[in-house]
């Protein structure tokens, strides 16, 4: 498990140094990481970072819950797990919280669920052409035209691309070393069309800057994925969202169209009432009324 977090990250092109930028911590920590040491709250942040998930456990949507569910599963008490692991009883109930060591948590799972791997990750491109660069799907410029006509001119593209035809005042571009999941947004208007791959991210980042006040109204084009509690319990009170009808057709790395097999939404947050308006007016599609 330990050596295929390594595998994971150079997997996703990122650096010591950027996977720690993403979780919060320093460099030296992620290192530890990967050789085993360290928390079991720094390693599962991790996980989530790079989208890591584990098989051959047991249900739960937390490691955590798998551990406890896995131990159930085989009518094993406490006691009984932390006897074979070589734990104590307290340890067992710690890393069933989430809390301990990522020396413990091997051990415990060397007992509880000794085939446990990683998980494949999930494909995110449609189609069979260019799997290789399944993220790069350009917003097309005839949609980008009832962007700024209803929103105004885009201060900030935070997912930029040499290849995108987005025209922003600003550009984060991962080809010269930038990173909108990391760097600092600013302007009045943020556009995102982020990698599907990573939707949730990106739905956290832009709302997390725009609660920052750094940009003043961010308009996200995304896939209908409402499963997530966050989205329920922290986004959808205050963003406005709107159901686009018809699949719009994104343009590959080659210049190449292909619509999207899901359907789209718009999530936009800090958009006034007269921007809304007009983008109704030019998109088909409508907006749902703000939860909360």
């Amino acid at each position: 498990m330990i050596n295929d977090l390594k595998v994971a990250r150079r997997s996703a092109g990122w650096s010591q140094t950027t996977l720690a930028d993403r979780i919060g911590v320093d460099a030296q920590t992620v290192k530890r990481l990967e050789k085993g040491v360290g928390s079991m709250e720094n390693l599962v942040s991790v996980m989530d970072a790079l989208d890591f998930r584990l098989t051959g456990i047991g249900p739960g949507a937390t490691l955590a819950e798998q551990l406890r569910s896995r131990r159930r599963a085989r009518s094993l008490s406490l006691g009984k797990a932390a006897s074979l692991a070589g734990l104590a009883r307290g340890t067992v109930t710690s890393l069933e919280s989430g809390r301990g060591s990522v020396a413990s948590l091997l051990r415990l799972l060397a007992v509880l669920a000794p085939q446990a791997r990683r998980r494949a990750p999930e494909r995110s491109y449609w189609g069979q052409a260019d799997k290789q660069d399944r993220d790069s799907r350009f917003t097309p410029s005839v949609f980008m035209k009832n962007i700024y006509a209803a929103f105004g001119e885009v201060d900030l593209d935070p997912c930029g691309h040499l290849l995108s035809p987005v025209v922003a005042r600003r550009r984060i571009l991962l080809s010269e070393g930038g990173d909108g999941l990391v760097d600092t947004w600013s302007g009045r208007l943020a556009f995102v069309n982020p990698p599907f791959s990573e939707l949730l991210k990106w739905l956290r980042r832009a709302h997390a800057e725009w609660v920052a006040g750094h940009v003043a109204t961010v308009v996200c084009l995304v896939p209908v994925r409402t499963d997530s509690a966050w989205f329920h319990d922290e986004l959808s009170p205050v963003a406005d969202i709107f159901l686009l009808k018809g699949r719009i057709r994104f343009l590959d790395s080659s210049g190449n169209a292909q619509a999207t097999p899901f359907s789209l939404m718009m999530v936009t947050l800090g958009a006034t009432e007269e921007q809304k308006m007009r983008f109704a007016e030019l998109v088909a599609g409508f907006w749902l009324a703000r939860g909360g």
